[in-house]
């Protein structure tokens, strides 16, 4: 089938998204990816749960001062599926039927 190797996980513009900066970045804090991606909080800590759930990525959450700071990296596991994905997209790419 076309679609093998697509990973669910990774449908969401966000995640896409979270992933990709990750993927290119020892570690990003909370209010960078929010930034960068121009999601709100909550869609971005729904997002980062979701992948953390899944092994993906890992948060550590610490102090800066006063103010408490969240910093996301990637895991092997995240690395590894997300790396299937854009491999299976650009499979399925290659070969989709023309119409």
């Amino acid at each position: 089938m076309f679609l093998d190797g697509i990973n669910k996980a990774f449908e969401s513009k966000a995640r896409l998204g979270i992933m990709s900066v990750l993927m290119v970045n020892e570690a990003v804090d909370f209010s960078t990816l929010k930034s960068l991606l121009g999601l709100t909080d909550g869609n971005l800590a729904s997002h980062t749960r979701a992948l953390e759930e899944l092994g993906y990525i890992q948060a550590e959450k610490k102090f800066v001062g006063r103010k408490p700071n969240t910093t996301y990296s990637v895991t092997k596991a995240g690395s590894k599926a997300f790396k299937e994905h854009l491999q299976a997209l650009e499979d399925f790419f290659k070969n989709a039927p023309t119409i």
